[in-house]
């Protein structure tokens, strides 16, 4: 009996040992809670907020990495848009090398400087941007000059427009245009003139008179072309089109006027493709052969809203907007 004592007291032991260590583990882990407490209620209200701010990054561990993948998606998705918009953009220069270039000649008469007012000289500078941008446009560009540049318009591109410097497919001259193309090679198209432009010459140099007077000097295109000894014409806008305005177009109507007959080989509709609505343009039920007496080929305001009548003041042409551009 004694050794059976003796041979079960070590287990027993051993029990009484492992509840005593899980006491003092339990004890010992109510004695760092409490000292945490004591801890927590001895914090500064820095100390607080910076284990506060420790536990909230620690909650939102997965909402950060959320947003990163999203990042990561959507920065995938810009370089794929900007990489079919290279494409497209490539498709459209292999489409520009597709055009085909006239070989005529438009001309931009600049040599009326010293007649416009500063205000003027500006309206035809929006004009000539326009008449660049479009030829840039067109299935058939032309050759486009730009002559006598220099005065006010050359100082008012300078000031507002310095990228001109750079402009393609633009001839911009110093000199007058007769000084750099045959004359028998030159038509200058006036609103006086008897002659009317049934078909373009793509072997002649088309001249547009680059001035905005308001009327002050009519007929000083024709009389030019007089001066000159070269020819001159009309467009044949009576042929076709019934206006309830006066019949006066704007540089960059003509412009687009004839790049537009060079693209559809049909003034009918080179005309209603261009003219601007507040004309009243309506098509002619018949055509006739002559000529009609007005039929001014030279510039209207640029976006204008209503012409100016001939009997009006400068004061009332003065109160309507700023790109009403009307000229002999």
């Amino acid at each position: 009996m004694a050794s059976n004592v003796a041979v079960d007291q070590p287990n027993t032991v051993e029990f009484i040992n492992e509840k005593e260590s899980e006491k003092c583990d339990t004890g010992h882990a109510e004695v760092q809670e409490s000292e945490t407490c004591k801890r927590q209620d001895h914090m500064s209200k820095r100390q607080m907020k910076k284990l506060l701010k420790q536990k909230q990054w620690e909650d939102q561990r997965d909402l950060r990495k959320q947003k990163r993948k999203e990042k990561r998606l959507k920065r995938k998705q810009e370089r794929q848009a900007k990489l079919e918009q290279n494409l497209d953009e490539n498709i459209k220069k292999r489409i520009r090398r597709e055009i085909n270039p006239s070989s005529l000649c438009l001309v931009i008469d600049c040599s009326f400087d010293n007649l416009m007012a500063l205000r003027d000289v500006k309206k035809l500078n929006k004009q000539i941007r326009r008449c660049y941008a479009e030829n840039r446009r067109a299935l058939h560009p032309v050759q486009f000059y730009l002559t006598s540049h220099g005065g006010q318009l050359k100082g008012n591109m300078d000031e507002f427009d310095k990228g001109w410097i750079n402009w393609k497919d633009i001839h911009i001259k110093s000199e007058h245009f007769k000084d750099l193309m045959k004359p028998q090679d030159i038509v200058y198209l006036t609103s006086d003139s008897p002659e009317v432009l049934n078909e373009l010459d793509e072997t002649k140099a088309y001249v547009i008179g680059g001035l905005v007077d308001h009327n002050h000097y009519k007929g000083i295109t024709y009389k030019q072309a007089l001066e000159l000894g070269i020819s001159h014409a009309q467009l044949p806008l009576s042929n076709f089109v019934k206006m309830n305005s006066r019949k006066v177009l704007a540089v960059n109507h003509v412009f687009e006027i004839v790049l537009a007959f060079l693209e559809k080989k049909d003034w009918k509709e080179a005309f209603f493709s261009v003219l601007p609505q507040r004309k009243g343009a309506v098509p002619l039920n018949g055509s006739c052969d002559g000529p009609a007496d007005t039929l001014p080929c030279e510039e209207d305001g640029e976006e204008s809203d209503s012409d100016t009548s001939l009997d009006e003041t400068e004061a009332q042409r003065e109160s309507k907007q700023d790109d009403e551009n009307e000229t002999s």
